[in-house]
């Protein structure tokens, strides 16, 4: 979670294939590297490239959509923390990169507290590295998709107090959970761990196109993950919490810091999202 600037390719330079920590299989894709991919990081592998430049095909914009979805997680950071949240979960956070959660909130609030959760271990062995000056900030390796287990590790215990409002994040991560997964009843156990005066942020590939549709098909293949959703079946995840204008929208259109074209590109409408406050 530093502050390196993407690249201006999602595809440019090769990543060093000597930094992959012991056990890790460089030739089995990973969601977290391939964001990183299509960010222009260079913690990736031949195998994240692959489907990177497999999207950018289908959605020559795909490069842009990872920086709006970072650029929401920004806007939406730095709303929570300046209505007074002071401790952040980002569930899925991938691998470090530009505008992290920590770096938003800490602006705001320098005491904000951050747990970042992922499963995959080159994120925990990069995220340490980068955050091992930030007291206020940890890494843990979990999957998401065990709440219970999540919510009782040591670490989350630690950083988060559950008796005060919590800042709960899941961007760009639940459409990687298929719907035999239950995903609504993973998200519903997140919300129901949160006090009142919480705040939930979550971003969604959103069924949108036919390109989009396009993609979704690729990503199934090549990754086996990504689960593309209509608005309506995003809406449902805040479900029991009151959304803030303008509730769900296309990532460009949720409290934009520039003007936004009426008349969005595919790309500008691959990823839907919201923020929403529990009471």
């Amino acid at each position: 979670m530093d502050d390196r600037a993407p690249n201006p390719s999602p595809l440019q330079g090769d990543a060093p294939e000597e930094w992959a920590p012991t056990g890790i299989d460089v030739t089995v894709p990973s969601i977290a590297r391939v964001y990183d991919a299509v960010l222009g990081g260079k913690d990736n592998f031949p195998v994240d490239r692959a489907i990177a430049q497999q999207s950018q095909d289908i959605v020559p914009e795909i490069g842009d959509v990872a920086r709006y979805n970072r650029d929401i997680l920004g806007r939406a950071v730095r709303t929570m923390a300046k209505a007074g949240i002071t401790q952040f979960l980002d569930l899925g956070s991938g691998l470090p990169t530009v505008q992290n959660t920590h770096q938003v909130a800490q602006e705001v609030n320098p005491d904000a507290k951050i747990v970042y959760v992922d499963i995959d271990p080159i994120v925990l062995a990069h995220g340490r590295a980068i955050l091992a000056e930030n007291a206020n900030t940890t890494v843990v390796t979990a999957d998401l998709r065990d709440p219970k287990a999540v919510l009782d590790l040591p670490a989350v215990r630690e950083f988060i107090d559950f008796d005060q409002p919590i800042g709960l994040m899941l961007v760009g991560v639940i459409h990687h959970l298929g719907d035999d997964e239950g995903p609504e009843a993973i998200v519903r156990d997140y919300l129901d761990a949160l006090p009142a005066g919480s705040y939930f942020l979550l971003t969604h590939f959103c069924a949108s196109s036919p390109d989009a549709l396009a993609l979704e098909g690729a990503l199934l293949t090549s990754l086996g993950t990504g689960r593309f959703r209509t608005l309506e079946e995003i809406t449902a995840y805040f479900e029991g919490t009151e959304l803030l204008e303008p509730g769900v929208v296309y990532l460009p259109e949720w409290r934009p810091d520039e003007p936004v074209p009426a008349s969005l590109t595919v790309g500008q409408r691959l990823m839907a999202g919201g923020l929403a406050i529990k009471h």
